[in-house]
């Protein structure tokens, strides 16, 4: 069966996580995606944080499965003829670069067009144009920059950023959606343009709902939704909300049964309004489903901590799993707090491709994520990640270069 981006060549100037997230998303859609490192060396996350000495580090390899590596030193004259040859290759260019980097090493935009009119060339910036464009941008910074860390959290306590890496592999998400709408409408233009993904921009995208707040506050001057309503006090910007749902529907996050030496022993607990009678007869409460104080979501606001508390009297004595058999039974809307440890051991998430078994040829067998996005006439087969230019021969052959000339570039260290 044929792959979505079937004879789609990406040249892949990507390293660390945002842009090699866009660029084996791109691969497991079927495109042929050719990843250039330095020689010796390559990308910096082959040696961050290995668990293994000298073997390519899981940071690297769960970021890079499907590709092909070569090694060019685009610092050399002949290196950088190999380039150029590359890019009236490909049909994409990724980058991830320090603002300017590409135009320091000779590729400026209109170099790239004079190469390849039809070249699409795709960067991740950590801010979009303005007094912060050249500045340096990592995960956590793009979630303080991007106005995630600020309404997260607690209110008794600091701003905290999340462990989904929303920065990072959410920007690259984005521009690989970009990537794909570029050659889309290259098919009607035949020209090639630029795709722009900044990490604040990606961030702020995730976080619509606090935007969306921010106006409704400055509007009304309270939002009755949030933990500090009716008690607490509401300033200028949004706040930390702790546990409560991004919409309409109340929820919060309730101890189960074994929390005292579980820390994961917990579920996520929603109060929606259409399932509100069957939820006061599971918790013994049936009183509360007819009480003026509690039979509307509007009753029920300023008195949400006094539920979740009934609530999780009764959670508590239900492991979570537990509770989620039987709220399953009524459609009350519900979520177990799964560990990373339980995730990988899921069985119904190996079976949807979702958790994958890699072999590897120095690691040995390990877990990665495997396609997000599953589309029924492109099924998604995660191969493991190159070792460093391992296909550099395989790529030159492609691109016309004898054995001899592959042999005379490597003695003068083109690549």
């Amino acid at each position: 069966m044929s792959k979505a981006l079937d004879g789609v060549r990406i040249l892949d100037f990507t390293h660390v996580q945002s842009g090699p997230t866009c660029t084996q998303l791109l691969a497991w859609f079927g495109a042929d995606v050719i990843k250039v490192e330095r020689a010796g060396a390559g990308d910096i996350t082959r040696e961050q944080l290995r668990d293994i000495p000298d073997v390519d580090s899981l940071y690297f390899t769960m970021l890079n499965h499907n590709k092909r590596s070569v090694t060019i030193d685009t610092k050399n004259p002949e290196g950088k003829q190999v380039l150029e040859a590359l890019i009236q290759k490909c049909d994409v260019l990724v980058e991830n670069f320090a603002p300017g980097a590409l135009d320091r090493m000779g590729f400026t935009w209109e170099r790239i067009q004079e190469l390849n009119p039809q070249m699409i060339v795709a960067s991740v910036k950590g801010f979009g144009p303005g007094p912060y464009e050249d500045c340096k941008v990592y995960e956590n910074v793009a979630q303080c920059a991007g106005g995630a860390a600020s309404t997260t959290g607690f209110d008794d306590g600091p701003p905290v950023v999340t462990g989904a890496q929303i920065g990072d592999s959410g920007t690259g998400l984005h521009l690989a959606l970009g990537i794909v709408t570029a050659l889309y409408q290259r098919t009607h233009t035949g020209r090639g343009q630029r795709v722009l993904a900044a990490m604040q921009d990606g961030v702020l995208n995730l976080c619509r709902v606090k935007l969306r707040d921010q106006q409704r506050l400055e509007r009304t001057g309270t939002m009755k939704e949030y933990p500090q309503y009716p008690n607490g006090q509401f300033g200028e910007a949004v706040p930390r909300a702790g546990n409560a749902s991004g919409g309409g529907q109340p929820g919060w996050i309730l101890k189960c049964k074994g929390w005292e030496t579980d820390p994961n022993a917990y579920i996520y607990f929603i109060t929606q309004a259409p399932v509100w009678a069957k939820i006061c007869n599971v918790i013994g409460k049936e009183e509360w489903a007819t009480d003026p104080d509690y039979a509307t979501p509007a009753a029920r606001l300023p008195h949400l901590k006094d539920i979740f508390a009934e609530i999780e009297r009764w959670t508590m004595t239900k492991t979570k799993f537990e509770a989620m058999q039987i709220l399953n039974k009524y459609d009350i809307p519900c979520g177990p707090i799964l560990s990373m440890k339980e995730i990988a051991e899921e069985p119904s998430l190996r079976k949807t491709g979702t958790i994958v078994e890699v072999d590897h040829p120095t690691r040995g067998k390990y877990l990665t994520v495997g396609n997000p996005i599953k589309l029924s006439d492109s099924p998604t087969e995660v191969t493991r990640s190159p070792l460093l230019g391992e296909h550099t021969d395989e790529v030159m052959a492609e691109l016309g270069y004898s054995p001899e000339q592959v042999s005379a570039l490597r003695t003068a260290g083109a690549i």
